[in-house]
């Protein structure tokens, strides 16, 4: 067998497992997608709404993708109103923590100060809901966990691992950055499921 013959069974193999891996990447994807779809309407009778966090720009305003979580957190309670946490930590560009960038909103808006607890050491969702836990009164579990619309499948997969019964509510992503976030989000499924399989740590 000539070296050129050699080669052409190795670049199939290698090309069959490139499509394998797209197949099962946007499979991911669609799974991603079809969670998001399926997720229950809230019935806002929860104890708490819990807010994650997104990006602050350089200038202090709020990235599209938080204010339109806080503006969703804002219409669940202004149906009934409860204490809201918010939270985020202060990213490497970030002029203040995430939290207090959403706290301001939310006064903005008119919501009491003593309505709004502030988590502002978590930098992961898993660290958002286990500080946020430790906040609110001992024993609270029914809470409506706030973020964007691809996010919340997994969003509460993590509550229900903190303890919390939740719900969820999302936020639209905007259309020119769905498929970016939804691809990202299936990763995130994947480091979830090696988490949970003590394949990677936490």
């Amino acid at each position: 067998m000539s070296k050129r013959e050699r080669k052409h069974p190795l670049i199939h193999t290698l090309l069959l497992l490139l499509i394998l891996a797209a197949v099962v990447f946007f499979a991911l994807v669609g799974y991603v997608a079809i969670r998001e779809w399926t997720i229950p309407t809230p019935d806002d009778n929860d104890s708490a709404i819990i807010v994650l966090g997104a990006q602050v720009k350089e200038d202090g305003t709020l990235s599209r993708q938080l204010k339109d979580r806080l503006d969703m957190a804002y219409q669940h309670y202004c149906l009934r109103p409860r204490p809201i946490v918010v939270c985020g930590a202060r990213g490497y560009n970030e002029p203040i923590t995430e939290a207090q960038a959403m706290k301001t909103y939310l006064l903005s808006l008119g919501v009491p100060a003593q309505d709004i607890l502030m988590e502002d050491t978590s930098v992961n969702t898993r660290e958002n809901l286990d500080n946020a836990k430790a906040m609110l009164p001992e024993g609270t579990t029914s809470v409506l966990i706030v973020t964007s619309d691809y996010h919340v499948a997994r969003a509460l997969a993590l509550a229900a691992d903190a303890g919390f019964d939740a719900q969820g509510a999302g936020s639209a992503t905007l259309p020119q950055y769905w498929l970016k976030n939804h691809c990202r989000e299936a990763l995130a499924w994947v480091k979830y499921w090696c988490q949970k399989a003590g394949l990677l740590p936490y």
